[in-house]
């Protein structure tokens, strides 16, 4: 009978510690930057502009020379496969789109009579979307006063009627993105000025949509059926109008209002299921010494204590009252809102159907991702699009009007008008 030697103490403490760290959350793009530094990279590639470089690296490092400093680049923001783990990655226009080609293609969109779930078909493409029936209703809107984590653009707490709509499920899935960039794509030969403005005009029967992104935009983490991330919101809204024509119904982005009494699904708590923020939350003195007790949480939502820092399908979690799922966690979501702190203040006691601010420069983003604390995930946290930090790393002059180069955590889901839900 083999009898097992007892290690020493400190070799059994790095076994422990080995077991217990998590590696998946050092092979990403968030974390390379911490552990691989400009000086490194430079005492080797000492001339950025070798001979066979090609003009988007050219323009590429022109870009980093000028704003090193300034907006604090690294080389590893853009050279993704440089001081950690990212399998098949190259810093190059993406060729192809892994579309799906498994199942029927669609000929028809779904045929929808009566306001209750339907499964919207695609024509011309094997993507479908679930989309949900929900009632309208009234709801209060905001956090009440002495909410943990809550914020002074989250009040005055108001009263809100929301008529009834169709919104997606989850999130628009990489499967269902592609569908609509293979259709849709454009070279980058055209001015963004000229796409803004060919794809607003009213008799618009066919649309531009995004260029070929860099590398892989879904960052190795996985297509098919994860969220889409990455776009802009001008690309969201593009998906929108392209799945309009293509199924003769109003799709578009949910309004602010929409998309917290979604996420609601009739409860007026912090989150949809029971807890309090304070007891999920890493960010207490004893929580951080303790940790939480994340058994509840963990069944409905993907974020920094389960996410293993990356994106997840959306059968990761169980669905809110009203069916829909990811509300909070995984990816943060567009609203078609504009941002304004005091937007609540503006807002009314009681507001039917509200559209948020006239104009503004940043859009309403919600729901919390997969990096955040539990305290960003509260149904209430409202949180703006941010462009100049999102497109730090993009050396085109002007900046993508199609894709995000430093923010992984955004994505979308759409909504369907209920009076509009049936073709003519």
């Amino acid at each position: 009978m083999c009898r097992r030697t007892a290690l020493p103490v400190t070799s059994r403490l790095r076994e422990r510690d080995k077991e217990e760290l998590d590696f998946e959350s050092k092979r990403t793009a968030e974390y390379a930057p911490k552990i691989v530094f400009n000086s490194s990279c430079k005492k080797c590639h000492t001339n950025l502009f070798p001979q066979d470089i090609s003009d988007d690296g050219v323009a590429a490092h022109l870009y980093y020379e000028e704003n090193e400093e300034r907006l604090g680049l690294q080389c590893v923001s853009c050279h993704l496969d440089a001081g950690h783990y990212m399998p098949g990655y190259k810093h190059e226009k993406m060729t192809t789109a892994p579309v799906d080609t498994t199942g029927p293609v669609f000929t028809e969109p779904a045929s929808v009579t009566s306001f209750k779930n339907f499964t919207e078909t695609i024509p011309g493409t094997r993507a479908s979307i679930s989309m949900i029936a929900i009632p309208g209703g009234k709801f209060t809107m905001g956090s009440k006063e002495g909410d943990k984590f809550s914020r002074p653009d989250e009040y005055p707490a108001h009263e809100v009627t929301v008529s009834p709509f169709f919104m997606a499920e989850v999130e628009v899935t990489w499967n269902q993105y592609w569908a609509f960039y293979v259709e849709t794509m454009s070279e980058g030969r055209t001015k963004p000025e000229t796409i803004y403005a060919n794809n607003s005009r009213p008799d618009v029967d066919a649309v531009a949509g995004p260029t070929p992104p860099f590398g892989m935009p879904d960052q190795g983490w996985g297509m098919g059926n994860r969220p889409a991330i990455t776009m802009t919101h001008y690309a969201a809204e593009t998906f929108c109008q392209w799945l309009s024509l293509k199924t003769g119904r109003h799709y578009r982005l949910p309004t602010e209002a929409e998309w917290e009494y979604a996420a609601r699904g009739g409860t007026d708590t912090p989150y949809f299921f029971e807890g309090k923020p304070s007891a999920y939350s890493s960010m207490g003195l004893w929580n951080s010494i303790f940790g939480t007790d994340t058994t509840t949480i963990n069944r409905y939502a993907v974020y920094a204590l389960n996410s293993k820092s990356r994106t997840q399908e959306p059968s990761r979690v169980a669905a809110n009252p009203f069916g829909l799922r990811n509300m909070l966690g995984n990816v943060m979501e567009y609203c078609q809102d504009w941002y304004a702190e005091d937007a609540y203040q503006k807002a009314g006691t009681s507001a039917v159907d509200p559209k948020g601010p006239a104009t503004g420069t940043d859009y309403v983003v919600r729901g919390g991702c997969y990096q955040d604390d539990a305290s960003e995930l509260r149904c209430a946290a409202r949180r703006h699009s941010d462009y100049e930090a999102w497109l730090k790393t993009d050396p085109q002059n002007p900046k993508s009007i199609w894709w995000l180069s430093d923010i992984k955590g955004i994505g979308f889901r759409v909504v369907c008008d209920a009076e509009l839900n049936q073709r003519e």
